[in-house]
């Protein structure tokens, strides 16, 4: 839907730009340079320069034009490239998709998305004020999360539960801010918090595998290995995928150390 749009806006302007050229280059020659021979020397100068000025404007739109083509093109190389695990390339692409036009959004969440693979968290964190001031002072779901993600990662822990805490109130049927915020509790060793989160998420998502292991741990963590215990068992009332109910087998034979 993202490249309809954008072919058929490109084409509109393509379009309009041949169109005013057209019809400006007709109304200049429209003008009459008869007269006396000082006047006509005149008016020839003046047409002259009209139709300098609206080659000029018309090589500008058209080298806007290109620039968005090939912004777009080099974003949809960079996405995939990303898909393909090429990374370097991924990140290549990207950057000079937001160099052409660093106007656009979705070219900036398009290289933030292969600096986080890249694990360049700092970098992608100090591309937030690009964020804000072309999302009009707010960030959209996914870049607030991955925002948040770099903070934990970078070990900000106190930045991370006021982004988290703003995405559930935008969506509180989302669990990934909720699975962030309780581990940024844990690894700061606020528990009770921890285990707040984690079995808020499991209200609503009981086959959430990340909150089980969060709360589990989390109870572990505060000394309570019986709590950690009974959360792994309570698990066979419901249908994990063999992946999580092996890392849930891991974690009980950790625990029975």
């Amino acid at each position: 839907m993202e490249l309809v749009r954008f072919i058929f806006w490109t084409g509109i302007k393509t379009l309009g730009i041949m169109l005013l050229g057209l019809l400006a280059a007709k109304a200049i020659s429209a003008l009459r340079v008869g007269g006396a021979p000082s006047q006509r020397g005149c008016r020839l100068v003046v047409r002259a320069l009209l139709y300098a000025v609206v080659l000029a404007l018309v090589i500008l739109g058209a080298r806007q034009i290109g620039n968005e083509v090939a912004a777009e093109n080099y974003a949809r190389a960079s996405a995939r490239d990303l898909g393909q695990r090429q990374l370097v390339n991924a990140y290549r692409n990207a950057s000079r998709a937001v160099e052409l036009r660093p106007d656009v959004l979705r070219y900036w969440q398009m290289l933030a998305s292969a600096k986080f693979a890249q694990q360049q968290y700092a970098s992608v964190v100090a591309d937030l004020p690009a964020f804000l001031a072309l999302g009009g002072g707010r960030l959209e779901e996914d870049d607030g999360y991955r925002l948040a993600a770099c903070y934990y990662l970078l070990g900000q822990y106190a930045k991370v539960p006021p982004i988290t805490q703003a995405m559930i109130r935008e969506n509180r049927h989302h669990a990934a801010p909720y699975v962030l915020e309780g581990f940024t509790y844990l690894s700061q060793k606020r528990y009770e918090d921890a285990q707040r989160v984690f079995f808020a998420v499991l209200q609503m998502f009981p086959t959430q595998p990340e909150a089980v292991e969060g709360l589990a741990h989390s109870h572990f963590l505060s000394g309570n290995r019986a709590a950690a215990q009974a959360v792994l068992k309570e698990t066979a009332r419901f249908p994990f995928p063999l992946e999580a109910r092996q890392r849930f087998e891991a974690l009980k034979a950790l625990y029975a150390q």
